[in-house]
């Protein structure tokens, strides 16, 4: 087999990043990184009302830059072997568009229109919809349209479109319909982005339209048409039947050529979210549980249909076919906050510095600033460990509503057992127990319903940065935790999209011997610290009940 590399993109929340990797040995021989520009300078964001927009010129502007950085790492005659690409987005990050396809936000009169923007995966200003939604998709003569997916979320599709024409009557109007950013990125690349031609995510499909083959496609006409005759609209229009990401999609367009200096025949391959493909290049197989440790936390394992049969999980995850691996359910659980619970207490505490900072006569110079704020989450991570047993301090991990068990917007986090004793690092150990707790209750459910995993692979920055999560994990779980070498496994496993479906391996289970991301660290399970943990846990338990009834 002649030396060949493949392109793998993984679109985040601030970022793009792109890894060229060789498909023969997995290594990455290219990368880059570009932050989206807008985004960087805080457009479109409305953290009090839960609204974050990005738009599409940041995406591709983005792109560009990123790809051509990583390219420039390369030989030209290794330039000349990159034989495709692969793509993985947030989600569900729908944007409304014209006949053509066209982001209603590169059309001059919508420029500056946030709700023609793409409604980022964060995005919950749509919780009321979603949870009329939810009354509606359960309780109808059709179908019960969340047996696969749980909880209707205000992150998802449906409900961002419902309530994006309800508060915008010229996007009504002017939407011919609406196209998942992974979706519309694959036909950016291709030169294809007409609603009735582009290529659709089975992942994006799945888990967030609710497309599934028991009802022969997405949900019903006259049940849509019961929320706003509008989304009837959209379904008409939706074009093609899903498709895994390992297939053939089409060529690089001319223009994406010319931009990135790659051949015309370069294959496209087929799209996913990020964090199933963070899943994929991290190897993922049956039995095995990959948490994705991010800002929030996305975890994922596999399974075949018939496995699945009989099993009551609907409140702990969304299943869809073909979404992870191609021929097997992939699962999605997780929860809404992780990472970001630990960057908002970090921002807690420095609060009165940076306003000093900001301050010109304060005498607090930037570089003390950058100095204390560098340094805040490694000082409270080793206090935390050296604390007493007792007392402890009990918080959930809701910050941002509550994804898995039974999905809930609306809720929010608390923290119980709180004494003038206490300081940040005892506030430190209860936020990182709560958001472990979190991930081990939906393990724990899976469990239940004898569901085996067997194997726990943890990936993302969380993953490598702290030990001290990752142990208290593996504690509390009684299972090993295995760490992984790359900090992009989403864009290596965007790349195996592409090895696929550019001919070189026939599955991605054949690719990942190749090309998936290697063990570097195991993390074993403390036996003595299991029983005191379970303690807690049975404490995490009730708080959460109890913040249940009370909201």
């Amino acid at each position: 087999m002649a030396e060949s590399y493949v392109i793998g993109v993984d679109f985040g929340s601030d970022s793009v990043r792109v890894l060229i990797v060789n498909t023969e040995t997995g290594e990455n021989v290219g990368q880059g990184v570009a932050c989206y520009p807008r985004w960087k300078a805080g457009l479109y964001q409305h953290p009090e009302h839960s609204i974050f927009r990005q738009h599409p010129l940041d995406y591709l502007e983005s792109l560009e830059k990123c790809i051509t950085t990583a390219l420039a790492e390369l030989t030209e005659e290794q330039k000349d072997h990159v034989i495709g690409i692969g793509v993985d987005t947030t989600g569900s990050t729908p944007v409304p568009v014209d006949k053509n396809g066209t982001p209603l936000a590169l059309l001059d009169e919508f420029a500056e229109n946030e709700n023609a923007m793409f409604f980022l995966w964060k995005d919950h200003a749509a919780a009321a919809e979603a949870d009329e939604i939810n009354k509606l998709f359960r309780n109808n003569s059709e179908n019960d349209y969340t047996k696969y997916q749980g909880d209707y979320s205000a992150e998802w599709y449906w409900a961002k479109i419902l309530y994006a024409v309800r508060h915008d009557e010229a996007i009504r109007q002017a939407a011919y319909t609406w196209e998942e950013h992974c979706d519309w990125m694959t036909g950016i690349l291709c030169g294809e982005t007409r609603p009735e031609k582009i290529y659709h995510s089975a992942c994006a499909a799945g888990h967030k339209a609710l497309w599934h083959s028991e009802w022969n496609g997405l949900p019903a006409a006259s049940v849509l048409e019961q929320l706003d005759p509008y989304l009837v609209q959209v379904r008409e229009r939706y074009g093609n039947a899903p498709q895994p990401s390992t297939v053939k999609v089409g060529t690089l367009c001319p223009e994406w050529a010319k931009k990135l200096g790659l051949k015309e025949s370069t294959v496209i391959s087929g799209s996913s979210f990020d964090a199933h493909a963070g899943a994929v290049g991290a190897g993922i197989q049956k039995k095995t549980f990959v948490c994705t440790m991010g800002t929030s936390c996305v975890d994922m394992f596999v399974e075949k249909p018939e496995n699945l049969k009989g099993k009551d999980i609907q409140a702990y995850c969304g299943q869809a076919e073909n979404s992870i691996l191609p021929g097997y359910v992939g699962v999605e659980t997780g929860q809404a906050a992780f990472g970001d619970i630990f960057a908002w207490f970090k921002r807690l505490l420095e609060w009165p510095l940076a306003e000093l900072a900001a301050d010109e006569n304060s005498g607090i110079s930037d570089e003390l600033y950058k100095k204390v704020e560098d340094r805040i989450l490694i000082m409270l991570q080793k206090k935390a460990e050296e604390l007493p047993e007792e007392p402890f301090p009990i918080a959930l991990d809701w910050f941002n509503g509550r994804r898995y068990p039974n999905t809930d917007d609306f809720q929010r986090s608390a923290i119980s057992g709180l004494s003038l004793g206490m300081d940040a690092p005892y506030l430190y150990r209860s936020l990182v127990f709560g958001a472990v707790c979190g991930l081990y209750r939906l393990i724990e459910g899976f469990e239940k319903q004898e569901i085996d995993i067997e194997k726990v692979i943890a990936v993302g920055g969380i993953s490598k940065k702290s030990p001290y999560v990752m142990q208290m994990l593996s504690d509390l779980s009684g299972r090993e935790i295995h760490i992984l070498d790359s900090d992009q496994t989403c864009a290596q496993g965007a790349a195996m999209y592409a090895a696929v479906g550019a001919g070189i391996y026939e599955t991605l289970e054949v690719a990942a011997e190749h090309m998936a991301a290697k063990c570097i660290k195991i993390c074993k399970p403390d036996s003595e610290k299991k029983d005191w943990y379970k303690k807690h846990y049975q404490e995490y338990l009730k708080l959460a009940e109890a913040v249940n009834k009370l909201s």
